[in-house]
This record gives C-alpha cells, structure tokens and sequence, in this order.
C-alpha cells in the first residue's frame, strides 16, 4: 500500500492578489455606471421640474429628493460592502506574501547554512588525504585518519540525503511502503549503531519488548536519525540521549529526549517547518538546513502518526512520536 502527499496549495498568494484586482476593477466599473446613471437621472427630473415651473404650476420636488437619497444610500451600501471585501483581500495578501518572504528570508538562511555543510566535511575529507598522501605515517596513525575521513564522508551523506528527501517530499515523488515491523527490535539496533558512530556521547534505550507496529523501514530509520541526531547536538557534552519505547491503549509511542537549551514556546510550532531555524545564521552557534525535523514531520503525517515536541521536566526537550500498533489477530 502507497501513501502519498496531498499537494499544497500552491500559487494561492498570486490567485488571491489577481482575484483582488478583477474585483476592484469591475467594481469600479460599476461605481461609474451607477453615478453616471445618477446623474442623468437627476439631470431629467430637473428638467421636467424647471418645465413644469415655467409653465406656472406648483412643483413638489420631494420626488426628486427621494430618488436623489435613495440612489445615494445605494452608492453608499456598495461602496461599504467595496471597501469591507478590499479590506479584507488586501489583509488575506498581506499575510501571503508575508509569509512568501519568510520562507524567502528562510532559503537565505537555508544556502548560508548548506553552503558551510556541505564546504566543511569536503575541506576535511581532502585535508586527510593530502596529509595520508605527503606524510608516512604509522599504520595506526593513518587507521585514526581515515575513521575521521569516513566519519566527515558520512555527514556529508547524511546531509545530501536529507536534501534529497526534502526535495521528493515537496514534489510529491516520495511514497512509504509499510510493512508489519518489530518496532522495539528496529530502535534498538539503530541505538547501537549511533553509538558506533558517536562514541563520545551515548544514546541510552529504555523499550518494552516485542512492540508491533507498520511502518515503512527506511523511512523510520530516517525519523529515528533526524531526531537523535538533533537532540545530540544540542545536548551538553557529558549528558546523554534518551530514547523510550511504550505503549499506551493502540499506540506505540517513542521519546527522543535531550537535556540541551529546550524550544521556546512561540517556535513549538514552526520548527516543523521546512527551513525554519532559529536565531540568524551567521550568529547561530549550532549548525544545520533546517531539514531534519520538517522530514520528520512529513513523514510522520505519511505513517498517520502524531508528532509533538514538550519540555523535559529536568531541562531540555522531548520529541514524541506516536504510532498505531498492529492489531493483533488470534
């Protein structure tokens, strides 16, 4: 079974400003039929006056102020309705483009920062190799070398990967395949090779065993990936990573936790986003794109999973996601 994304609505904020520009041309259109109308109207009521005047009769132009008023309370409800329907057009703009500026300001953001990731481990990975190539070295010497090598090159996977995900995610190319999956099995060797991989910070497992649940493989690894990844590096040095594996009624649910500087409030919300980051990029301490959590979030939604960050009672945050579990047949 395919799941896939539902397009966005793309193209809203221009549709939104075109249709705003249809409706205030037509409506002045209409404006100036109707005072044009007006006058003419006025101009031959007060003809017929002046010759009913002449010609010596008594005139009573309470008709002419009738029509007069009800034709100008007519302008005056359409030009209400007008101004209201403008009002609110331009504020629905407003908030489009401004929201298009954002991510904009977010992209900006996204290539300072991508630019620096992608820069760093190759500048690495060829310092290494000119050092191995220039220098003789000891067999272990050059053992330590190369881990570092492999360690950069694998960053650099990470990220390219994570690019490319983004990229099937906004265009509608990616698909899950579930499959009935040992959930707690899953976490638990992922555990062990992000230790491998950081051998100066640990990651700490607490699971129940035998938890069942459909989800695509690769696409839990990336989850899993993203959200360790991203609590290990705003952890302090010494402190490790929490992950908690349970089960609550028909729901698996899986903790990533951090003792680092936590999320404020306001941005909860918005670091789901694609590209959302906070602080400015050339005075944010810790580095990244922006990607890794709006991947999470996608592919969470694709799983029909839930997906929430909350404060650590002791500092720092958890990442909860929430899963169905397999129904279990007799």
């Amino acid at each position: 079974m395919l799941q896939k994304l539902r397009p966005p609505n793309a193209g809203k904020p221009l549709f939104v400003f075109y249709l705003l520009v249809v409706y205030v041309f037509l409506q002045f259109m209409w404006w100036s039929y109707l005072l044009f109308d007006l006058n003419q109207e006025i101009f031959k009521l007060r003809n017929e006056l002046e010759l009913l005047r002449d010609s010596g009769l008594a005139v009573d132009d309470s008709l002419l102020q009738e029509k007069i008023s009800k034709k100008r309370l007519m302008i005056f409800g359409e030009g209400l309705v007008f101004m209201l329907l403008l009002s609110l057009g331009i504020l629905k703009t407003r908030r489009s483009f401004k929201r298009e500026s954002q991510v904009a300001r977010q992209q900006k953001n996204f290539l300072l920062s991508v630019t620096h990731e992608l820069k760093s481990p190759v500048a690495s990975v060829k310092l290494f190799l000119q050092t191995l190539e220039k220098r003789e070295l000891g067999r272990e010497k050059q053992l330590e070398i190369l881990e570092r090598a492999v360690a950069e090159t694998n960053r650099l996977d990470q990220l390219i990967g994570n690019m490319l995900m983004a990229a099937q995610l906004e265009n509608h190319a990616f698909s899950i395949r579930p499959e009935s999956i040992d959930l707690s099995a899953s976490v638990k060797g992922f555990v062990e090779r992000i230790n491998e991989k950081h051998p100066g910070k640990r990651v700490h497992l607490e699971a129940k065993d035998r938890i069942i649940t459909e989800a695509d493989p690769d696409a839990l690894e990336s989850i899993l990936l993203n959200l360790t990844e991203n609590a290990l590096k705003y952890s302090p040095e010494n402190e490790p990573v929490w992950i908690r594996l349970s089960t609550d009624e028909n729901k698996a649910t899986l903790q990533v936790v951090d003792r680092g500087p936590g999320v404020p409030e306001e941005e909860k919300r918005r670091i789901f986003e694609k590209f959302y980051r906070s602080g400015n990029e050339e005075t944010r301490r810790h580095k990244g794109t922006g990607l890794g959590l709006y991947i999470v979030s996608i592919l969470t939604s694709l799983h029909q999973g839930s997906l929430r960050v909350m404060e650590n009672p002791g500092g720092g945050s958890i990442f909860e996601l929430r899963l169905k579990l397999k129904t279990q047949h007799a």
